[in-house]
C-alpha cells in the first residue's frame, strides 16, 4: 500500500507536467525558448534557497550544476524549442523516448540489469503515446525533432544521476539547488543568443509563475522524491502521463477532438505504466 501511494504522489509531478504545452503555446510569448526557461527556474530557485537558507558544500557544488544543467537548463531549454517548432503530439512522441533511454543510462551508471518486461513496457508505452497524440497533419522539423530527442536523453541523464547522487539534505534544498543552478546556466546564454523580452503581459505573468510553483517547485519535489524511493526506469514510466494529461486538457479546455483510438491509447500507456512497475532490477 505504501508503495502504491508513493507511486501515485510521484505520478502527480508528470500529470502536472502535461499542460506545459497548453501554457507555453497560449500563454507564453513565442521565440524565447532559453529567456522562457530561465524565467521558468531562476526566480523559483531563488525563492527557494531564501526559504531553506543553505548552499552545496564541497563535491556537491559541480555536481549540482551537472544536474542542474541535465534536469533543468538543457531540458527545459530543448522543451521549449520542441514545443514552439513542433505539433504537441509530435513533441510528446518524441519525448516518449525517454524511459528506453533511462533504462539504458540506468545499466551504464548504476549497473542495473536490463528486463526485457521494460523494454515492452516502454516500446508499449512509446507506442501508445504515438498513437493518442500524432495524426496525419503533424509536420516534422528537423531542428524540432532534434530538441525533443536532446531533451529526452537530457532528462533521462538527470533521472539517473539524481538517484546517483542523494545529497544529506531536504527535497526541498535539493531541488532549490538545482533550480538556482539551472537558471544560473541559463541567464548568459538567453541574454547573448535571444533578442531582448517586450514587455510581459499579465497571461505572460500568470503563465511564468504556475510553470515556475507548480510546474517546477512543486512537481520536481513530488519527482525526486520518487527517484530517491524507486528504481530510474520505475519513475520514468511515469512520464508517460505526460502526454496523456496533455490529450485531455486539450479536449477539456481547447474543445479538441477526442477519439475511439486515443482512449484506447489512453489504456495503452496506462498498461504500459502498470506493467513497468512489475519489473525489478537486480
Amino acid at each position: 500500500m505504501a508503495r502504491n501511494t508513493d507511486i501515485l504522489i510521484t505520478a502527480i509531478a508528470p500529470a502536472i507536467w502535461g499542460s506545459t504545452y497548453l501554457v507555453t503555446s497560449e500563454l507564453l510569448p513565442a521565440g524565447h525558448p532559453m529567456t522562457m526557461a530561465m524565467l521558468r527556474a531562476l526566480p523559483a530557485g531563488l525563492l527557494l534557497l531564501l526559504i531553506v537558507r543553505k548552499l552545496p558544500t564541497g563535491f556537491w557544488w559541480p555536481r549540482i550544476f551537472i544536474l542542474g544543467a541535465l534536469n533543468f537548463s538543457f531540458f527545459w531549454w530543448f522543451l521549449f524549442i520542441a514545443a514552439y517548432r513542433l505539433p504537441g503530439g509530435v513533441a510528446a512522441t518524441v519525448g516518449a523516448i525517454q524511459p528506453l533511454v533511462v533504462i539504458f543510462l540506468a545499466r551504464l551508471f548504476l549497473s542495473k540489469a536490463i528486463s526485457g518486461i521494460s523494454i515492452v513496457a516502454a516500446i508499449a508505452g512509446l507506442g501508445g503515446v504515438a498513437l493518442l497524440t500524432l495524426t496525419h497533419q503533424a509536420t516534422l522539423d528537423p531542428i524540432g525533432i532534434a530538441a525533443g530527442l536532446a531533451g529526452a536523453v537530457s532528462m533521462a541523464g538527470g533521472t539517473v544521476l539524481t538517484r546517483r547522487w542523494q545529497p544529506p539534505v531536504s527535497l526541498l534544498t535539493f531541488t532549490a539547488w538545482q533550480l538556482s543552478a539551472g537558471g544560473i546556466m541559463l541567464l548568459p546564454v538567453a541574454l547573448w543568443l535571444e533578442p531582448p523580452l517586450a514587455p510581459l503581459t499579465s497571461a505572460n505573468m500568470l503563465g511564468l509563475i504556475y510553470l515556475g510553483l507548480i510546474g517546477a517547485v512543486f512537481t520536481y519535489v513530488l519527482w525526486f522524491r520518487g527517484i530517491a524511493r524507486f528504481e530510474p526506469h520505475v519513475v520514468a514510466a511515469l512520464g508517460f502521463l505526460s502526454p496523456v494529461s496533455a490529450v485531455i486538457l486539450g479536449w477539456l479546455v481547447l474543445d479538441q477532438s477526442l477519439n475511439f483510438w486515443q482512449i484506447i491509447a489512453v489504456l495503452i500507456v496506462l498498461a504500459s505504466v502498470w506493467l513497468s512497475q512489475q519489473t525489478r532490477f537486480s
